[in-house]
């Protein structure tokens, strides 16, 4: 079937799922090509995997593009690019060289430029960056949206906004309430100025638990990589543990004999 009517059948599936979409929010997914950032089943509204990050479903994208509440050249945030297709619908939205993403997993960052660059949105910008330390050299965003849940906002995101700036995401583990903050002068650093209901989102990961990176617990690290040889691993994980003292001393005893 014709793409373009899939993505119809999409967005009006969500306009009757959610009691109305925002109408830009609608016109952006109906013109984004889904299927250039994610391969199976793209209009289907269901989460999928992709290199050991969530895709988002595309009803719990428009609900963040929705609390997000973007108007046309905000310079926007992304904080957890996945395959690039949230950045696409805020191309749209606010203008390709306003958006900038951010990725901690280096496959995801390769991946989302690629997927953008077929969709035609190139002047995207997407690093690799620990998402919690956001973009400090694009600094200030009128919007950062993230896309995993934490206890509260980073503070280094909070920094990065502008006056009146907005950021959006999941607050509280392991579901939390979908909600918009902004910088203050409080001890918290912020005040949660709308709420949008429940969202779960994977937690915001630090460096050394993205997938594929680099394990900081040794244990952890020894058990991924025993676990990847396989059960005839040509290593020595096989082998069986040698007392050597108790060796040894067989050794002298056959001696004095």
């Amino acid at each position: 079937m014709d793409p373009a009517v899939l993505r119809e059948d999409m967005v009006d599936g969500l306009d009757h799922a959610l009691g109305g979409l925002d109408e830009a929010v609608g016109v952006a997914m109906r013109t984004v090509p889904r299927h250039a950032f994610v391969e199976e089943q793209p209009y289907d509204n269901r989460t999928g995997d992709h290199a050991g990050t969530d895709v988002l479903a595309p009803r719990t994208v428009a609900r963040l593009l929705e609390a997000l509440a973007v108007d046309d050249g905000d310079e926007t945030l992304v904080v957890g690019v996945g395959v690039g297709y949230t950045a696409a619908l805020l191309a749209e939205l606010v203008g390709e060289r306003h958006v900038h993403a951010v990725d901690i997993a280096r496959r995801l960052v390769l991946d989302a430029r690629r997927n953008l660059g077929q969709a035609g949105y190139e002047g995207v910008l997407v690093d690799r960056r620990d998402g919690a330390d956001g973009l400090p050299e694009y600094a200030p965003f009128d919007r950062v949206l993230v896309e995993a849940s934490a206890v509260r906002p980073p503070r280094a995101l909070l920094d990065q906004l502008a006056p009146d700036g907005r950021l959006v995401m999941p607050l509280g583990t392991p579901e939390g309430t979908l909600a918009a903050v902004e910088a203050d002068d409080s001890p918290e650093g912020y005040a949660v100025v709308e709420e949008f209901g429940s969202m779960a989102l994977a937690p915001l990961l630090v460096d050394g638990e993205q997938a594929g990176g680099v394990t900081r617990n040794r244990t952890e690290r020894e058990d991924r990589e025993f676990a990847e040889q396989g059960y005839f691993a040509p290593t020595g994980w096989e082998h069986e543990w040698i007392d050597w003292d108790d060796r040894l001393d067989g050794r002298r005893g056959h001696r004095r004999r």
